[in-house]
């Protein structure tokens, strides 16, 4: 049986480093961030947002713009937390989050996050590094962002809710799609069947059933 050279050992062992680190490339999956989310009164925070921006490579104020926007309420970035005034669910959040990524990160071809936008005129253009990709996002951006999918609270109906929070009178606080819904007499953690009273705008009021 003939002998392995040295440099037969160091071509293996440079071919054996090449597969790994192949393998380890493909591995990876881009993940994104869960949003931190507390309230403050009727205020909520988004505490982790200057982490996500570092995440994402994104200009902040183009993020606040898209949160803001979508989410239909004002707000302000503060030290590096994004403010939205009222009380927005996390999920809500999260799922604007994801959309984010969907329209603006994730090359539509090889499904990387190494991408930059560029503007041409009124086009907004996405470009992959990573494999030279482009792709306008007008259209897609149409298309994510729609009504349609959310849930419209009825006054009279009754909703099985899970109270998130307490208000400042006491009542317990529980989210339905874009809903905030004050319960009274509800205790914070429990999972009950609410009717509704009233709803005003993105504001409901109820009662255990």
């Amino acid at each position: 049986m003939p002998l392995m050279t040295d440099y037969d050992y160091d071509n293996l062992l440079k071919r054996a480093s090449e597969l790994t680190s192949v393998e380890r490339v493909e591995d990876e999956r881009f993940k994104i961030p869960k949003v931190d989310v507390f309230y403050e009164g009727n205020t909520t925070v988004f505490r982790n947002f200057d982490k996500v921006v570092q995440v994402l490579n994104r200009e902040a104020n183009h993020l606040v713009k898209f949160f803001l926007g979508n989410i239909g309420t004002a707000g302000e970035l503060t030290g590096g937390r994004l403010i939205f005034q009222g009380k927005i669910p996390a999920k809500t959040i999260q799922d604007k989050l994801n959309d984010y990524v969907e329209i603006y990160i994730l090359c539509s071809e090889c499904t990387r996050p190494d991408t930059h936008l560029v503007k041409k005129g009124r086009t907004i253009l996405i470009r992959c590094d990573a494999c030279g990709a482009f792709r306008a996002i007008g259209s897609m951006k149409t298309k994510k962002i729609t009504p349609a999918t959310q849930q419209k609270l009825k006054a009279g109906s009754e909703y099985e809710l899970t109270i998130k929070d307490i208000g400042k009178r006491g009542d317990g606080v529980a989210f339905f799609d874009k809903y905030i819904i004050y319960v009274a007499g509800a205790i914070k953690g429990s999972t009950v069947k609410v009717k509704i009273e009233k709803v005003s705008g993105n504001v409901a009021f109820g009662r255990i059933a």
